[in-house]
């Protein structure tokens, strides 16, 4: 059986999982790539380093983003959501952000690229960190979210 999503069915799924993928454009090049995140109701919290992603994002914020849960070909949940890129650059936001996210990722054993700097797992400042190694903390503020759903009878 095929189904839609309800908003708090959405929610749950964007809440429990960690892990989505970006969709990024830039002109004739489509680039899908997997993320740690946390979200928020609002927005889609999350970081890297500068790179291809963030270069494309930056030319073309509007995104799309995507989690799936799936048990087998027959049982899965997927949520796909709209979105534009807003990087946080003010110190304060930005800060509250990184806290943010250190709190849904501290305790789960993550991958190199989404290990969190020593400076948000500590709390303090990266004012100190030489601009190059200081991650780019970013927001995707969310214009539109849907779900689908498949189980067997």
């Amino acid at each position: 059986m095929l189904g839609t999503l309800s908003q708090q069915q959405i929610d749950e799924i964007l809440n429990r999982n960690v892990t989505g993928r970006i969709g990024c454009r830039d002109g004739d090049h489509i680039y899908v790539v997997p993320v740690s995140y946390a979200y928020n109701e609002k927005y889609i919290i999350a970081h890297s380093r500068e790179g291809l992603k963030i270069e494309m994002m930056r030319k073309n914020p509007n995104v799309c983003f995507e989690v799936d849960e799936i048990h087998d070909p027959g049982s899965w949940k997927s949520v796909i959501a709209q979105g534009t890129y807003e990087e946080i650059t003010d110190e304060r936001e930005r800060y509250y952000a990184m806290k943010f996210l250190v709190s849904r990722l501290k305790h789960l054993k993550v991958s190199e690229t989404a290990r969190l700097p020593q400076m948000a797992l500590e709390g303090t400042g990266d004012e100190d960190v030489p601009a190059e190694l200081r991650p780019i903390v970013y927001r995707i503020r969310l214009s539109g979210v849907t779900g689908r759903y498949e189980s067997a009878l």
